[in-house]
């Protein structure tokens, strides 16, 4: 009944088009407001996807009720402030760990972040209403000027590039298999898509059948994706890294504890301690989350011996821990840092953290707030050199990232000097047991599947684990627990895959062919 009431005209899903297309004032934000809160649920951890193909549809009956390109800029605003409000919620709870010294900072984060971001919903919205689409060229050029937006979010002021639409596939593998081709912007452009196009079974200018014949044709697509990852996964070669044993200390320090005076040392004595924990098979080499030395580790000869004391012979150990720099004019620089010891308590390399995060590790507008970095206690860190190949004893090339370093596409090797695996130290404790580490554990496994590498990641209350180079989870360690685990380090791919040698190329070609389509869509009508 419900699919011939469709087809003839008179059936509800018309009935709801036609209601939110003649909402009006406060009744249309708050619309497109709980539209926008309803999308995020297919986002990790809820994976929740079908919700997508209500909460997108929604949005274009929304614009197409609106007047002018003002309300339709606040109509794509609307939704974008219910979207990241819900995906982002977690970003204020870093504050809670001095809540005293940054209070004034909660409304900032818990509301400013999704209103800056809105912005770009709100510009998409408003070019696609510019673009005067309606019929079939309407989910096109949607979905074009949506994840035009989601790049240029990605890469505009320092970039932020969370909360993309496809990363609600990171729980169906075999169709996350497709950013090994064209990245995460281009699976977000394709669900995008897909997920509007219900839209057209409501519209009186479309035959029924075309619209109900285009679905179709968008949920093979996906079926074909998802035959062909499946094909890939059955494929793939699951043999690992002769020679190497990877431990993973995971101590699970409170956040408000981890720099505490009198908390330090025993923090760095947990370390140690789980590190020299037995071990099933011979470790090689032991990786500690981001800061996990709450001490300047290379000017510390005492506490280096310490770490080279629990060294497996001949091996590694690689942490996190503040770094001491010197500027060109003779200061002090402060580092985020990796650094790799040996059994002799001797820092053999390191590497320093390139892409700070703004208002945590360094304050953008220093000159008009009269507070320092959050996350450095008042100090700010300054940038190393960019992303690095390490050539550590006893491993494979490695490009380390630190923190969110890793939620970047396309900027997690050096181009020139390709590695062979990906090792992503982190803390995640600032955010709790909130959706925030999950999202991290699922954006970083789509790098590996990107990238064709594997990647190792060590997190100081979780979600620690080993990916393979396919986004299957060898090894892990859950949210909040304390241990290790002790895993084989996968091999990378003989040869990298199309979006590792290209980038966002293929991502490219499908804007322009979206946009080039929906433009001779809407010209033909």
């Amino acid at each position: 009944m419900f699919a011939t009431d469709v087809l003839t005209g008179d059936g509800p899903l018309r009935r709801a088009a036609a209601g939110l297309a003649g909402l009006a004032g406060w009744r249309r934000l708050a619309a497109a407001a709980a539209l926008g809160g309803l999308s995020a649920l297919a986002l990790p951890p809820a994976h929740a996807l079908p919700v997508l193909l209500v909460s997108f549809p929604g949005l274009l009956w929304l614009l197409a009720g609106a007047p002018n390109g003002r309300v339709a800029f606040a109509v794509g605003w609307f939704f974008g402030f219910g979207h990241h409000l819900a995906g982002l919620y977690w970003v204020s709870f870093a504050l809670f760990t001095d809540i005293g010294r940054f209070w004034w900072a909660l409304p900032l984060a818990a509301a400013g972040l999704p209103m800056l971001l809105s912005l770009f919903t709100g510009l998409a919205a408003l070019v696609f209403h510019r673009l005067k689409a309606n019929g079939p060229a309407a989910p096109l050029l949607f979905a074009a000027t949506w994840a035009a937006a989601e790049w240029l979010r990605g890469h505009l002021f320092t970039g932020f590039p969370w909360n993309l639409t496809g990363y609600g596939w990171v729980g169906v593998l075999p169709v996350l298999q497709g950013v090994s081709l064209v990245g995460i912007y281009g699976l977000s452009l394709l669900t995008v898509l897909v997920a509007a196009l219900p839209a057209a079974l409501a519209d009186p200018r479309v035959p029924p059948r075309r619209a109900a014949a285009a679905l179709a044709a968008g949920l093979a697509l996906f079926a074909a994706l998802a035959a062909w990852g499946a094909l890939r996964l059955s494929a793939a070669d699951e043999a690992p890294v002769a020679g190497v044993r990877l431990r993973l200390v995971q101590a699970a320090v409170e956040q408000h504890l981890k720099w505490d005076p009198a908390e330090r040392q025993a923090n760095f004595e947990r370390h140690l301690a789980l590190t020299a924990a037995p071990a099933a098979r011979p470790v090689t080499h032991v990786i500690w989350p981001e800061t996990a030395v709450p001490f300047f580790l290379d000017a510390d000869a005492a506490r280096r011996q310490a770490v080279g004391a629990v060294t497996p012979p001949g091996g590694l150990v690689l942490t996190g821990a503040p770094r001491l720099g010197m500027a060109a004019d003779g200061g002090t620089l402060f580092h985020n840092a990796m650094l790799a010891l040996d059994g002799s308590g001797a820092v053999v390399a390191s590497y320093d953290k390139f892409h700070l995060v703004p208002f945590g590790e360094y304050m953008p507008l220093r000159r008009y707030l009269p507070v320092g970095a959050i996350a450095g206690n008042g100090a700010e860190f300054s940038p190393g050199p960019g992303p690095r190949s390490l050539r550590l004893a006893g491993l494979p090339p490695v490009s380390p990232l630190i923190c969110y370093e890793v939620i970047f596409p396309a900027a997690v090797t050096d181009p020139d000097d390709r590695p062979h695996w990906l090792l992503n130290l982190t803390n995640d404790a600032w955010y709790g047991h909130t959706a925030g580490p999950h999202q991290h554990f699922a954006i970083a496994r789509v790098r590996a599947v990107e990238e064709g590498l594997p990647l190792v990641r060590s997190a100081n209350t979780g979600i620690s684990g080993v990916v393979d180079s396919y986004g299957r989870v060898t090894a892990r360690l859950g949210l909040g627990e304390r241990g290790i685990v002790d895993a084989d380090l996968p091999a990378a791919l003989a040869q990298p895959t199309p979006y590792g040698r290209f980038g966002d190329l293929g991502f490219g070609l499908l804007l322009a062919g979206c946009l080039i389509c929906g433009l001779l869509a809407r010209q033909s009508r």
